[in-house]
């Protein structure tokens, strides 16, 4: 028979728990809706800066000239930016995104370094034993483009001075709240969008094509960073506040169990010392 006491001490500490992950549900929703809206609202720009390039790219005055982040090379050293999150209670979104960036690197026949953004992923690196080029942390709920250039511009000098010939960025493309999905896309070389057939963009560039879209290669591949770690944050916390949710309605349930359990045991103590009130009723009778 189960201990009354171990039962109530077990009950308490669930309810301290519930107390815990229901808070933490009510902070992640409340970061949610925030963070949804930046992921969300920096899409369309990296859109059109896409369209602008493809744009650049097609360029007569372009052509034949060499760009460092357009020109492909023949592959002997793989990069992945792998962005994770710094915290856990967030479900399976790192779990999910090693094992896809596992596979990845294990399909490989070349040398595979990788750039961690965030301890999960620093973690993952290290428990892998994989080669590590640099490791970010630390990253804040709210980062601006200047919290992530270090990252961006280790990218763009490494593939400038030829010591990888392709960057990929690893991280959870934020799709809906119940919804993200890992994500492996190529970073460096930049393949631009291509245009639909006879569509030409009306722009005029100053001074010339060739120095507007040789600055604007680096700003695109900021942003493209940039909106990662958007897609990251706003993936971490709806996961987030999905598990706390179910972390919370499971507790809850444990606690309808644990009480059931208990009334079981205080009804069957209850009977047995009713039964021993009796016994020795009658036997004083006797």
């Amino acid at each position: 028979m189960a201990n009354i006491q171990i039962l109530r001490r077990r009950i308490r500490s669930i309810q301290g728990t519930t107390k815990i992950v229901r808070a933490m549900e009510m902070v992640a929703t409340a970061k949610m809706r925030r963070t949804q809206q930046r992921a969300l609202a920096g899409r369309p720009y990296t859109e059109k800066i896409r369209q602008v390039i493809a744009d650049l790219a097609i360029e007569p005055r372009i052509k034949g000239k060499t760009l460092p982040l357009f020109q492909k090379r023949d592959v002997k050293k793989i990069c992945i930016v792998h962005i994770g999150t710094d915290r856990g209670l967030c479900g399976g979104l790192n779990t999910n995104l090693n094992r896809m960036v596992a596979d990845f690197i294990l399909q490989q026949k070349v040398p595979v370094t990788v750039i961690t953004v965030g301890r999960k992923a620093r973690a993952f690196a290290r428990i892998s034993k994989l080669e590590v080029r640099a490791e970010f942390s630390g990253i804040s709920d709210r980062p601006t483009m200047q919290d992530t250039m270090p990252i961006s511009h280790l990218v763009i000098d490494d593939y400038s001075k030829g010591e990888v010939d392709l960057i990929y960025l690893a991280y959870p493309d934020f799709i809906s709240t119940m919804v993200q999905k890992p994500t492996i896309q190529t970073l460096l070389p930049i393949e631009p969008a291509k245009l639909p057939p006879g569509q030409v963009a009306e722009y005029i560039y100053e001074p010339n094509p060739f120095s507007v879209l040789n600055d604007l290669l680096p700003r695109f591949v900021e942003m493209e960073v940039y909106h990662a770690i958007l897609e990251l944050i706003a993936s971490e916390q709806s996961a987030r506040m999905v598990a706390m949710r179910n972390a919370g309605d499971n507790a809850e349930d444990l606690i309808k169990d644990l009480t059931l359990s208990l009334n079981k045991v205080r009804q069957e103590m209850i009977t047995k010392e009713i039964c021993d009130i009796s016994g020795g009723a009658e036997a004083l009778t006797a």
